[in-house]
């Protein structure tokens, strides 16, 4: 392989991390099949090769595919609700992508439950602006089934998440939310809440704290928040930070970091309260 060879994948590396972290919702996995398409590549001809952008992309978009598979595979028989690995896209908010899309928690979790290549299609014209042929050419299909695939993807995204909120707005509610919290106020916590707001804990079986069960509607995300507040925060150090491309609260007991708590949030409220606490996903955050 010749230097220009290894500048074509170190160029295209955050691209293909982008890809594959989007479809996967994990970096580890992620950065397996970056490695997986780097020995590809070494071992290709690489003179038949027209479009190496091209060609790195479409064999990294579809070992993505065959690695949803075993995943979903792993993630019936993972313990309590799954949530995605959170990354810190302060250095690179898009990850090598025309756009930030794809890339909010919120947005992962949604796109965990559609078909791998309906998954694929949605990523690749969202976050990356592909034409609709080349996707079609990457994911196997037609031009018109790849158009299909992406708009069934914006439907179930558009049902599952009204319009999120603005930035600014998201930042004070999950500011707002966190005051709540630590104070155990269950009038201000019902307030920010929207009425069918559901909390997700991610403890991987490995946190007594996290909740195994999603907990649902307003009452009762308010009441379960609000019960923790007198024990939760003792000793605990809150730090905002930007994660996945929205505002997030990093949480530190004994200077180790032990939760991610970000929400995602509507006109009408928080919809959604996403805790990261199983302590392997936040190995990445934690260095």
């Amino acid at each position: 392989m010749n230097d220009d060879d290894t500048a074509a994948f170190e160029l295209a590396r955050p691209r293909l991390f982008g890809i594959a972290y989007r479809m996967l919702g994990c970096a580890a996995e992620a950065e397996d099949v970056v490695q997986d398409v780097w020995l590809k590549w070494h071992a290709t001809d690489r003179t038949a090769v027209r479009n190496s952008l091209a060609f790195l992309t479409t064999v990294t978009t579809r070992s993505a595919i065959n690695v949803t598979q075993s995943a979903r595979v792993r993630r019936e028989s993972y313990i309590g609700p799954w949530l995605p690995e959170p990354i810190d896209t302060r250095a690179d908010p898009a990850m090598g992508a025309a756009s930030d899309a794809a890339v909010e928690l919120a947005v992962l979790v949604v796109l965990e439950r559609l078909p791998a290549r309906e998954r694929a299609a949605y990523v690749l014209r969202e976050a990356f602006d592909y034409p609709y042929g080349q996707i079609a050419d990457i994911v196997e299909t037609t031009e018109t089934n790849a158009r299909q695939l992406v708009t069934r993807a914006r439907r179930h995204l558009a049902d599952a998440r009204p319009t999120p909120v603005d930035s600014d707005h998201h930042h004070r509610l999950l500011d707002a939310f966190l005051a709540a919290a630590k104070e155990g106020d269950l009038a201000a916590l019902e307030k920010i809440l929207a009425q069918d707001v559901v909390s997700l804990s991610d403890g991987g079986g490995k946190v007594n704290a996290a909740a195994r069960i999603p907990v649902a509607g307003r009452s009762r995300v308010a009441t379960f928040i609000a019960a923790f507040s007198s024990h939760f925060w003792t000793g605990a150090t809150t730090t905002f930070a930007e994660v996945n491309g929205r505002a997030a609260v990093l949480i530190t007991r004994d200077a180790a970091l032990s939760t991610l708590l970000t929400i995602d949030a509507f006109e009408d409220g928080i919809g959604t309260v996403l805790r990261v606490m199983n302590p392997e996903k936040l190995n990445a955050l934690s260095r």
